[in-house]
């Protein structure tokens, strides 16, 4: 039976060391309580850390170790003091974490730091192959792992792979400062389905990888290859009636308390890992703001701050911990009275029933981060509002604020707002609340984390089933086969060739994609072929392809038909319209091109074409939409457009490529037909030759076409397997 292998930088326990034992604790972290309740429900194995360096660690002791985990259904990756200082320490925490979160001043950028990274990411890439059965979904966590999609991807090409990211993913001018950066998308597009929190991390991940790979995108799918990566975005849950149903049975046991406290002093809460992403230090001179402003509150209200231990052995976080207890000690020492003090300062973590006990016990929950990927604090809080009251003051930086839209959400950069929401929280009526947190309520019950984590799982079976019914015409060793058998016991063969895309690979300079000395060598011995002909059916001019084969005994077909020339004749063509049509146009692709950095215009003798293979991705996509719709209110019916690879077209529409060939065939009685093409244009071969010939599309896309092949480069294995 197939089964779920979860892969997270971290296993959700830990071992702590004590002085004589040591002992399993539970880790803290979204990810970790999210994905427990999953790994509690299904047939899953979780690969991760185990929290503690294995040189710490005896092997007796490591045994016993790995034996525990296996009847959790749990798999170490074991780390040594090194890998955990350069790579989680290092690259994770020093580089990715804060660049992702926008704190570029924070980043550093360490080339041994990231050998440590793809190190240890190639350690849990092999952990994952060791542990994978057929059939297996394989879903990856997180910033650590980015390049252990790609990894286990070589090695397992038909395996199912999901990818989602716990953080938020920055804008393209942010991610292109990483040196790193096509490594890094390109380890995240091994996936098959790469997951995000809200749409704007989905949106400016793409933008990356259209303007760093320059791959083509279309919506929210990736070329790569033969195949297409799916992106979308999963708003992560909780599990609520866990938080709810706990709630509910503190509010039971502690009935009189909530009876008899009317609570003069009202409690704001706030919880987070001490981290500079957080927000705290703005949150705490935001409450000094507010008790300055509205001083009849003081000894009326108290913040309750609970930070969670992290990364202490990193620099900044020591300074932000220095920094947040003088602050908290200044405003303390500031306002305390004989019988009150403004700030309660708990610097440790806690268990499940201490987070109830203070989530029920708050009459506000203040969470601002300046950014974070989504905050599941937020909708726990909301969880545990059984009676209906309290208030939740969210950052609109936290993915959570795209679905808590009912809570009152805050810049968290604008400490005056942040005060005003402080007192608006305070005074709000009973009513208003039960009615916010009600509707909050509904919504984060119906979509909790199982339903999260089962639309992930559902759209990754979904994404392989697509992929396994499309594989169908990729060319495999037995179907090469028997394409060279039945090539070689034919008598009269034709082979009709595309050029750019098919033979050699795309240039932002076309006239820089040049045939080298291995495709003439390959181009030499097809003709040589006994009773074999060959045809090059292309879209370029006829200077261009009499330059670079006009001395070869083949057929040569220029501008998509439209031009012919048969082994050393002259060129033909049956084309007589004016040229007018070129002048009239010309004028408003040229105005395309100078509105366009990197693109430019090709004219040939009877087409006109605008490349923008070197322009911003981005860019180009709003001007190809806007060229196109002009140029179909401009072109009469005789004329068409082509939306071709990088490059918008206007020709005849009475001449293409299908015609040409079929004008061959015509001519002689081939008992062997062979057609390969990567463009839109070569459609017109694939549908016009007949049933019995062999078409073969260069990359995966919709096509009319039999079969397929990866790129230029399996083309010409394929053609030099072909003639021996």
């Amino acid at each position: 039976m197939s089964k779920i292998i979860i892969v997270s930088n971290r296993l959700p326990i830990k071992i702590k060391k004590n002085k004589n034992s040591y002992e399993f604790i539970n880790s803290s972290g979204g990810l970790a309580t999210g994905m427990d309740s999953i790994h509690s429900k299904k047939d899953t194995l979780w690969i991760g850390w185990p929290g503690i360096a294995e040189d710490e660690l005896n092997k007796n002791i490591l045994n016993d170790l790995n034996q525990f985990l296996d009847t959790k259904n749990f798999k170490a990756v074991n780390l040594n003091k090194k890998e955990i200082k350069d790579f989680y320490y290092g690259l994770s925490n020093k580089s990715l974490w804060p660049l992702f979160h926008y704190f570029i001043e924070y980043s550093v950028f360490d080339k041994s730091n990231w050998d440590s990274y793809k190190k240890v990411n190639d350690k849990f890439a092999k952990c994952i192959i060791e542990n994978y059965k057929e059939g297996d979904l394989i879903w990856i966590h997180d910033y650590q792992l980015m390049l252990c999609p790609k990894m286990v991807r070589d090695l397992l090409p038909n395996s199912i792979i999901g990818f989602f990211l716990h953080i938020p993913f920055p804008s393209f001018e942010i991610f292109r400062i990483f040196p790193w950066r096509v490594e890094l998308l390109k380890g995240i597009l091994g996936a098959d389905l790469v997951g995000f929190h809200t749409y704007n991390y989905q949106r400016h991940f793409l933008s990356s990888v259209k303007r760093i790979l320059m791959a083509n995108v279309k919506i929210n799918r990736v070329s790569v290859g033969t195949r297409q990566v799916v992106v979308n975005t999963f708003p992560m849950g909780i599990d609520f009636e866990k938080y709810n149903n706990s709630a509910k049975e503190y509010f039971n046991k502690n009935h009189n308390y909530f009876e008899k406290n009317s609570r003069n002093v009202k409690n704001i809460l706030t919880i987070d890992r001490l981290d500079y992403t957080k927000g705290i230090v703005q949150r705490i001179k935001a409450f000094e703001i507010f008790l300055d402003t509205y001083p009849e509150y003081l000894e009326r209200v108290k913040l309750i701050m609970l930070s969670v231990p992290s990364r202490e052995n990193v620099s900044d976080y020591k300074k932000l911990k220095k920094e947040t207890d003088e602050i908290v000690g200044r405003i303390n020492g500031k306002y305390t009275t004989v019988t009150w003090t403004p700030i309660s300062y708990y610097y440790r973590s806690m268990s499940f029933n201490q987070l109830i006990e203070l989530y029920m016990k708050s009459d506000v929950a203040m969470i601002t981060p300046v950014r974070d990927g989504m905050n599941l604090v937020a909708k726990e809080y909301i969880a545990t509002r059984v009676n209906g009251d309290g208030v939740l003051i969210l950052s609109e930086m936290a993915g959570a604020s795209k679905e808590l839209f009912e809570a009152i959400q805050i810049n968290p950069f604008d400490l005056n707002n942040m005060s005003e929401s402080i007192y608006r929280a305070l005074t709000m009526p009973k009513e208003e609340q039960i009615k916010r947190n009600l509707s909050m309520q509904n919504r984060i019950k119906r979509y909790n984390v199982e339903l999260w984590a089962n639309e992930f799982i559902n759209s990754l079976n979904n994404k392989n089933e697509i992929k396994s019914s499309g594989d169908v015409k990729k060319i495999n060793d037995s179907l090469k086969q028997s394409i060279i058998e039945k090539f070689r016991i034919s008598k009269k063969r034709v082979i009709f060739l595309d050029y750019d895309g098919t033979l050699v690979g795309f240039n932002k300079k076309p006239e820089l994609a040049l045939p080298d000395k291995s495709l003439y060598k390959l181009i030499d011995k097809i003709i040589s072929y006994k009773n074999t002909e060959l045809v090059i059916v292309s879209g370029r001019d006829t200077k261009f392809l009499e330059k670079c084969f006009g001395k070869l005994n083949l057929t040569l077909v220029a501008e998509h038909g439209i031009f012919m020339k048969k082994n050393n004749e002259s060129w033909v063509s049956k084309y007589t319209r004016k040229r007018k049509w070129l002048d009239d146009l010309r004028p408003l692709f040229q105005s395309f091109s100078d509105r366009t950095p990197g693109t430019f215009i090709e004219e040939k003798q009877t087409s006109l074409v605008w490349h923008y293979r070197g322009s911003d991705p981005e860019l180009a996509a709003h001007r190809v939409i806007e060229l196109k719709t002009e140029l179909r209110s401009l072109i009469s019916q005789d004329l068409t457009l082509m939306d071709m690879n990088k490059a918008i077209e206007v020709k005849s529409a009475t001449f293409n490529k299908g015609i040409a060939v079929n004008e061959i065939i015509r001519q002689k009685n081939y008992d062997f037909i062979l057609c390969l093409g990567d463009d839109v244009t070569d459609e017109d071969m694939f549908i016009n030759l007949p049933k019995s010939a062999f078409t073969i599309k260069v990359g995966k896309s919709n096509t009319k076409a039999k079969y397929f092949l990866e790129n230029h480069n399996d083309v010409r294995s394929f053609l030099d397997n072909l003639t021996g």
